[in-house]
């Protein structure tokens, strides 16, 4: 399976249709917000700081792909997880806790004979692959159309 998410040309257009009309939205909330309300430099800064803990850990490798994998399979156990993105046993259960403290995914045990472990995405962490997937796009499209420019 190839591990890219490749678009159709009809799909991609619908997609950066849909991405423009949401960057449209956010930034016209925004912009209604900050002239309804004074927000000082502390205020701003608080809120980039309670940002920092998410941005650190879903831009930590194997994170994301762990996430985009457990969206696609729904629930997976951890073998099948190592075998998909090709992560080292130790790595791949050092980031599945971190995601389960956070409350990414949540683990399950399935009482044996034998003893079956199994992974999946919690509201939160289904939702932030969705809100990933759209930024991860629009970040890579624009990279391509930039260095397609520059050659």
């Amino acid at each position: 399976m190839d591990p890219q998410l490749t678009l159709g040309s009809e799909v991609r257009k619908l997609v950066e249709t849909r991405i423009e009309r949401t960057l449209k939205g956010v930034e016209d909330t925004l912009r209604r917000i900050l002239e309804s309300q004074e927000i000082s430099l502390e205020d701003l800064k608080e809120d980039i700081q309670s940002l920092e803990k998410s941005f650190n850990l879903l831009s930590q490798k194997w994170n994301l792909e762990i996430l985009y994998t457990l969206f696609l399979k729904n629930t997976i156990n951890f073998s099948g997880m190592k075998k998909i993105l090709g992560v080292n046993s130790r790595t791949l259960s050092d980031k599945l806790k971190s995601l389960k403290r956070y409350g990414y995914i949540k683990r399950t045990v399935e009482t044996g004979p034998p003893l079956r472990v199994k992974y999946a995405l919690t509201t939160i962490g289904k939702n932030t692959v969705l809100l990933a997937l759209p930024l991860l796009y629009y970040s890579s499209s624009v990279a391509g159309v930039q260095a397609a420019s520059q050659t």
